[in-house]
């Protein structure tokens, strides 16, 4: 069977024949030896027609092999015999193999049947076990289902979703591909999608009614919070009330000051420490509780999409100002609302956990100051009546302060109020040039009458119109009429309101324009009433000097102003005072004191008539003085006895002072006059005499006055004095000395001089000859006078 022979490439035998059909034959039998394909022979064999000579090259290729294959065959006979042999030697070896399988195989039987029976038994018995365990596990499987349904259940019936929402996913976490029951599968598989949208809808109502709720306590929210921020601004105008208290203490006693005001910190600290949030409480569980659930339940982004939604729409909704009712009656509910609706959202912001973002809120505040500010102008244009407008600013400012306590940027409002500034206070000034002229319109010109010392305080100290500051006894009479309590109070209004509305507007420093606005007020508003009240109802000295009393009394009061004013707007007294301008109602006072001046001189006037019944070329001198100036004195120390009671010195002093230049004009005016012909000396002495007691008349006021102003008043008589010192003079000629001139008679006028110089008789021709006479010597000299005087006036 080892035997193996190479198998040998047989080449065919040449021949010599050089046929064609040998050729053909040597190249197909060599095709056919090499394994190549024969194909070619085949088809050149039928194209050329001779088929059969392609198989006469076969069959003599197939004889030519046959004594080849004999060989071959050979050879494997004999092989196929020696395998025989083996093969029946092998077949005695299996014959013994087999019976000793088959002794093996019985006594393997006889031992293996009792073990395959047991483990047979053993098979089933763990296949019962395996059954067994297994129906145990569903059952707890099943168990637990259940049990985590019941839970859920009771969840649910407690409104506790979020634990219900835990065990429905507990149950399809754990338990969706282990449910052994088909039908509890399909019962799980109905109920769970059931009881998700259960969820969503009871947590979608209970967030409904929260939107619902959330609009009221947001409006009630909004106004707890600015009526904090109204009771801390009061706390500390309260304070800076005992700092100006203390201000004024501090001349006193520096220590008493530091000590009131470290204790006054003290309290408003604690009274307006306070973050915002723990005096404003309001439940956000019912929005957090619907967040939380949506996000549980995978829904978050369409929640927070619906929340922001809804919130826009309901700020919306409060932008609404309703036509029906008037904007001063439900200014602060629209404002209030706003605010509740912000400090709601940044609760939500800070403690959301995301539900809205800073970009979002951020976005909803630009849109409602927007809006507010809108509102704020169109209502502003509208309103007429400063308080109103004052109302709505103060309330706005208010809003301002409660929400930049929350990170709100309020810039804007306050833009809009202090752009309404100038309209405000046009129309305050409207409404006291209404008041002031309806004070005036009342007043009697009469003293104000005071019986209790309430009253002296609400009248006198509140506006610090005392003199003195001993307290009067009662009944008292004040030396002003009604009308300066009642314009003081319209001031000190105005100047509050002014303070009022300046004050929380984003600007510190507000004085300068509190100022402006009062001088405007007490230069064009009071000023102007008084003036025209001066012109056009006094009608008597009594009138006129009560009006001049006033005006003494309205300069205290001015200066009460503006201190006020930089007390309210917290600026010190002393820098104030620094800056302080002239009396504001100059205007008024010089009218008042003109108006009882031109009165007093008119009455002075009628007793002035009886100089016409002065002889002027008398005799002898008179020796008691003319009979019009024992009038003239008797009614001047009347009038000094009753003005002294209600005018102030200086004011007294100046009316004094007119009316005695007045009177020196008249004497000068009477010797000037058409119906004075002609006097002499004995007359001049008369007047003398005259002005003599004039003069006595202004130093006994000394001791009401001073020793300066009772100067003062006897040099109002300078002209009428000096005119009869220079014709009693032995050198009248002095006169056109300059330094003497200057010291002696600078009150003349060389005009006068030489008219009166013209009338006097006798020697007051050779006396006053370079004036009167017309000689021409006297001519020269008196060309030379003139020039003197001329120059003298020019120089003046």
């Amino acid at each position: 069977m080892n035997t193996s022979k190479m198998r040998r490439k047989v080449v065919p035998a040449v021949e010599t024949a050089d046929s064609g059909d040998k050729l053909d034959q040597l190249l197909l039998s060599a095709a056919i030896c090499n394994g190549e394909d024969v194909a070619p022979f085949v088809r050149k064999a039928f194209a050329s027609g001779k088929p059969e000579t392609v198989l006469h090259h076969l069959r003599h290729f197939t004889k030519s092999k046959e004594s080849e294959i004999e060989d071959v065959c050979r050879a494997h006979y004999e092989d196929f015999i020696t395998a025989v042999d083996d093969l029946r030697s092998l077949l005695s070896d299996v014959d013994s193999l087999k019976s000793s399988l088959s002794n093996s195989n019985s006594q393997l039987q006889s031992v293996a049947v009792p073990l395959l029976t047991t483990l047979d038994s053993f098979v089933e018995a763990r296949n019962k076990c395996k059954n067994i365990t297994l129906a145990i596990q569903s059952l707890r499987t099943c168990v637990n289902i259940i049990e985590l349904c019941s839970r859920s259940n009771r969840h649910l019936k407690e409104n506790n979703f979020y634990m219900a929402l835990k065990c429905v996913d507990s149950i399809e976490q754990d338990f969706t591909n282990k449910i052994p029951s088909s039908t509890l599968k399909r019962m799980l598989e109905k109920q769970i999608p059931e009881i998700r949208s259960h969820i969503e809808r009871k947590i979608n109502k209970e967030f409904g009614d929260w939107l619902v709720e959330i609009r009221v306590v947001s409006r009630n929210l909004g106004q707890l919070a600015i009526g904090q921020a109204s009771a801390s601004r009061q706390r500390e105008e309260e304070l800076r009330i005992k700092q100006r208290q203390a201000e004024e203490q501090s001349r006193l006693s520096l220590r008493d000051c530091v000590y009131a005001l470290e204790e006054e910190d003290d309290d408003g600290f604690n009274g307006i420490n306070d973050d915002g949030n723990g005096m404003l409480g309001f439940d956000l569980t019912p929005l957090y509780r619907a967040h939380h659930i949506n996000q549980t339940l995978g829904l978050e982004e369409r929640f927070k999409q619906y929340y922001f939604e809804n919130r826009k729409l309901q700020l919306a909704s409060d932008f609404q100002v309703s036509s029906m009712t008037p904007f001063l009656e439900s200014h602060q509910t629209f404002f209030a609302q706003i605010a509740g609706f912000f400090i709601v959202e940044d609760r939500v912001l800070r403690t959301g956990g995301g539900l809205v973002s800073k970009m979002e809120v951020e976005n909803l505040w630009d849109t409602a100051m927007s809006k507010m500010c809108s509102v704020l102008e169109d209502q502003f244009s509208r309103m007429q009546t400063a308080n109103h407008l004052l109302l709505i600013k103060d309330y706005v400012s208010l809003l301002g302060v409660t929400l930049r306590r929350y990170g709100y940027p309020v810039e804007a409002l306050l833009d809009v109020l202090s752009k309404h500034r100038d309209k405000y206070h046009e129309l305050l000034l409207s409404d006291c040039r209404k008041q002031i002229t309806e004070a005036l319109a009342a007043d009697k010109f009469e003293q104000m009458y005071m019986k209790k010392e309430y009253e002296y305080n609400m009248n006198v100290l509140s506006f610090q119109l005392q003199t003195s500051n001993i307290m009067p006894a009662f009944p008292y009479v004040a030396p002003f009429s009604c009308t300066v309590p009642d314009c003081c109070r319209i001031v000190r209004s105005f100047i509050e309101d002014s303070v009022s509305f300046m004050s929380h507007g984003g600007q510190l420093d507000f004085y300068d324009v509190v100022k402006k606005y009062l001088d405007r007020l007490l230069n064009e508003v009071l000023d102007g009433a008084l003036l025209k009240l001066i012109n056009t109802s006094i009608g008597g000295v009594n009138q006129a000097m009560q009006m001049a009393a006033n005006m003494a009394v309205f300069e205290r009061a001015c200066d009460f102003f503006f201190r006020h004013a930089a007390q309210l707007s917290g600026i010190p007294l002393r820098m104030a005072e620094r800056g302080r301008r002239l009396f504001p109602l100059t205007k008024a006072r010089d009218a008042a004191e003109e108006m009882l001046s031109g009165l007093l001189k008119q009455k002075v006037d009628g007793f002035l008539l009886l100089i016409e019944n002065v002889n002027w070329i008398i005799d002898d001198p008179p020796q008691g003085g003319n009979e019009y100036v024992h009038e003239v004195i008797i009614f001047l120390e009347t009038l000094v006895s009753t003005a002294q009671q209600i005018l102030p010195v200086q004011v007294l002093k100046r009316v004094l002072q007119d009316v005695l230049c007045h009177i020196s004009e008249m004497i000068v005016g009477a010797l000037l006059g058409e119906p004075v012909k002609r006097f002499n000396v004995n007359a001049v002495n008369g007047l003398d005499v005259d002005i003599r007691m004039l003069e006595s008349f202004a130093e006994n006021q000394a001791p009401l006055l001073s020793e300066a102003d009772a100067s003062q008043l006897k040099a109002a008589l300078a002209e009428s004095r000096q005119l009869v010192n220079l014709l009693l003079s032995n050198h009248p000629e002095n006169f056109l000395n300059p330094v003497i001139r200057e010291r002696s008679y600078n009150a003349l006028d060389y005009r006068k001089v030489v008219t009166i110089s013209e009338k006097m008789k006798d020697q007051s021709d050779r006396l006053f000859g370079s004036f009167g006479t017309r000689g021409s010597k006297q001519n020269t000299k008196k060309k030379s006078l003139d020039a003197l005087i001329k120059r003298l006036k020019d120089v003046n």
